[in-house]
């Protein structure tokens, strides 16, 4: 059949457009007659169906395309709606912290939990401090310089805590010395005193006790010779490091045990006798002596000997100092080097 001739002037009659979901307000349908929300066994699948170690989880599906926008205009093949990952989908290989969450949203990372160093440094610092606290400490602290100040106290008031008990017993035998003779002293004197009340003849009484004064304070003066018990004390000093303040102390420490008469390589030692550092050896009273030091002391033996063995006395002392002591009782004692008497220029006697 042969076609007929258009006419230009007749219209073209308008075609039917396809039918689409927005259209006629239907959505779109697969082939199997069922929409992809609606099949519920791979919904539930999906959610029941636990994820590995690592698994990313799906995105969101976008909604169905309507029939009519696909490149072909129809239906999806195979009769089910595929859901292609979004934009936003992170890619295999992505840590499990970076994947979207439901709906898209990106999930954020999980703190790590402190440790227990960290919440012990965040408890500690910085520090929160109330006025109960500031008071309490103010408190501790006052306890505390006050124990300080009693237990420094305690230990400078005790020169003798370190002592060893042979120490300590040698020197309280030297203190029960000395207050023997200071009783002894006592009774002499009293003895006196009753004799010159006693005596008929109270002037010639008085003239024999001043003439055994002045011995006896003659020997002190040392201008008089004396004997008795006492030791030999010699200092060896081969290094030159004694000098006058050792033989000093030593002097002191005699003199604290009861010696009576002291004399120095032939030099008699007095109240005022003095001593000095000199090139090679000492001067006593401006007499240059060398060493070895020679001491002859007059006094009692079991007095003297232990006074310059105490601990951290005369002999420790010396022998730190590399010095060689030597020390040797003896019952007869001679000290006869003499000082001549020296006037008073102002001292008067008070019963002229």
């Amino acid at each position: 059949m042969a076609d007929e001739p258009k006419n230009p002037d007749t219209p073209e009659p308008e075609r039917p457009e396809p039918a689409t979901p927005e259209a006629d307000g239907k959505p779109d349908v697969p082939a199997d007659g069922r929409r992809a929300q609606e099949r519920p066994e791979e919904t539930a699948g999906a959610e029941e169906r636990p994820r590995a170690a690592g698994e990313l989880q799906p995105a969101e599906r976008p909604p169905t395309a309507p029939s009519g926008s696909g490149p072909s205009g129809g239906k999806p093949s195979g009769g089910e709606a595929r859901a292609e990952p979004s934009s936003g989908e992170p890619a295999a290989g992505r840590s499990a912290v970076e994947e979207p969450g439901p709906g898209g949203a990106e999930v954020a990372p999980a703190a790590a939990a402190p440790s227990g160093r960290q919440r012990l440094a965040s408890g500690l610092w910085p520090p929160r401090i109330n006025r109960n606290q500031l008071v309490v400490a103010l408190l501790l602290f006052v306890l505390g310089l006050g124990l300080a100040i009693q237990v420094r106290q305690t230990s400078e008031g005790s020169a003798l805590r370190g002592a060893r008990q042979e120490d300590l017993v040698r020197i309280l035998d030297e203190l029960d010395d000395r207050t023997t003779r200071l009783e002894d002293e006592k009774t002499r004197l009293e003895r006196q005193r009753s004799e010159l009340e006693n005596s008929s003849d109270q002037a010639e009484e008085a003239r024999r006790q001043t003439r055994e004064r002045e011995r006896q304070l003659g020997v002190l003066a040392g201008t008089v010779a004396a004997q008795g018990p006492g030791i030999h004390f010699e200092i060896g000093d081969p290094r030159g490091v004694v000098e006058a303040d050792k033989l000093l102390d030593a002097i002191q420490e005699l003199r604290a045990a009861g010696a009576e008469a002291i004399q120095v390589n032939g030099v008699r030692v007095v109240a005022e006798t003095f001593f000095s550092d000199a090139s090679g050896g000492v001067r006593i009273d401006g007499r240059k002596v060398t060493a070895p030091y020679r001491f002859d002391v007059i006094g009692k033996p079991q007095d003297l000997e232990p006074a310059l063995n105490i601990p951290g006395g005369v002999v420790q002392t010396l022998q730190k100092e590399q010095a060689t002591v030597t020390i040797e009782p003896s019952e007869k004692i001679v000290v006869d080097a003499l000082r001549t008497a020296k006037r008073p220029d102002y001292a008067r006697s008070s019963s002229q």
